[in-house]
């Protein structure tokens, strides 16, 4: 008995210690790649082009790898389907996990979240689904966006799932609750919490730690939401999107994970609706503004702060935006430069790495407030539709999606 209780006390301990997490955005989901020893430049052509895979679906979500296998999401017929494929461009498997986002555009949105043997996925129309990292069996399925009725915008679903120990999170928005939380090993719901009200953003959520305290940061159409990962507790909400002050549909295209720096969280948008840095306030009960932006609206390309400044591109239109860079304390813009158009932007190693989204320019990009300094930059010619899936980096390679055709390169040289 004594020998019992000591293995399930083991068990128990081990899914108290936090996996190693491959996400979307990188393992902070804030655009950052804890990569060393990368190329500093390339050659004309681009970086070694290791893998190109086709027959993945269409879609505008990130690949994913963990060092074994490939993972990426992908719209085929009406059906969203998870790939997997090994390094030398072999798939291992194709899964449908659920049905596809059949209206405007459609493809699909959500990136998987891998710990350990599962995956987390999201299908168009909300279906949390946890997959088997080796075989693509499907552990357990929640319809989430159906059972907590969820209310949609024009794009059905884009949230990469969360996972904070035990627990699995998704935001489906809507008049019954807010934000859900499961059983990552059996989808068995853990809490929810009471709707703060707007409709399901395109935002995913984040965790946040101020003063020994950690929060999800999670969003709906309208509203910033903070609260305790453990109970679902909500312990700050600030409204940002507000109708009555702003018409038309920018609020329910919320798309960019919170950005956070110490006590202080930077929102933003796109489509001219001013971005906002948010203080939390001393006894950590609400949200204060520090100051609005107008000028420093991104779209759903993401935002990266460093060493005190943000950086990122803006909107101007839905195929126009310019390379911005501002200083976080005072929100002064330092730079504001055109190269092609908006696109999405990650780091690693002390570099930028950028993805224009109209001709699918890739550029490496020196992190400098004086000036946008473009190092080396080649051209995706391969796939369809715009260029929005999010860069990812490990290992020393570069995963990028264009539509229905995956790419892999060397970024070692």
């Amino acid at each position: 008995m004594k020998r019992i209780l000591i293995i399930q006390l083991i068990l128990c301990l081990s899914l108290l210690v936090d996996a190693q997490v491959y996400q979307f955005r990188g393992p902070n989901r804030d655009g950052k790649f804890p990569e060393s020893g990368l190329l500093k430049a390339w050659p004309e052509t681009g970086p070694e082009l290791l893998l190109e895979v086709e027959g993945i679906g269409k879609g505008y979500s990130s690949v994913i790898s963990n060092g074994e296998y490939i993972y990426v999401s992908g719209m085929i017929d009406t059906l969203d389907y998870m790939t997997c494929i090994d390094f030398e461009g072999n798939k291992k498997w194709q899964v449908a996990y659920g049905e596809s986002w059949k209206k405007s555009f459609p493809e699909t949105r959500s990136t998987p979240t891998i710990e350990d043997d599962r995956i987390y996925i999201i299908s168009g129309i909300g279906e949390l689904t946890c997959l088997d990292t080796e075989t693509g069996d499907i552990n357990w399925k929640v319809n989430v966006d159906r059972d907590y009725e969820s209310e949609w915008h024009i794009w059905g679903v884009s949230e990469s799932p969360l996972i904070v120990g035990d627990k699995v999170i998704c935001t489906p928005g809507g008049n019954q609750t807010s934000v859900v939380a499961f059983d990552k090993m059996t989808g068995e719901e853990i809490w929810k919490t009471p709707s703060v009200g707007g409709q399901r953003s395109y935002a995913s959520s984040t965790l946040y730690e101020l003063n020994g305290e950690q929060y999800v940061l999670a969003v709906t159409a309208t509203n910033l939401i903070a609260l305790n990962p453990e109970t679902g507790e909500i312990k700050m909400t600030y409204q940002y999107y507000n109708k009555e002050k702003w018409s038309d549909q920018p609020g329910l295209i919320w798309t960019n994970v919170p950005l956070y720096k110490g006590d202080e969280i930077f929102l933003s948008m796109g489509y001219d609706y001013p971005a906002k840095m948010l203080r939390v306030n001393d006894d950590a009960s609400g949200f204060e503004v520090v100051y609005t932006d107008t000028i420093f609206d991104n779209h759903h390309h993401g935002v990266i702060e460093l060493d005190g400044y943000i950086y990122g591109s803006n909107w101007e239109n839905n195929r126009k935006g310019n390379w911005l860079c501002k200083n976080w304390e005072t929100g002064e813009i330092v730079y504001d430069e055109t190269w092609n158009t908006k696109g999405a932007l990650v780091y690693a190693d002390n570099l930028f790495y950028i993805y224009e989204e109209q001709r699918g320019n890739v550029a490496l990009v020196e992190p400098d407030p004086e000036g946008f300094k473009v190092i080396s930059s080649f051209r995706i010619e391969k796939g369809s539709g715009p260029h929005w899936a999010h860069p990812y980096l490990f290992d020393g390679k570069l995963f990028l999606r264009h539509g229905e055709v995956m790419m892999v390169y060397n970024l070692k040289g």
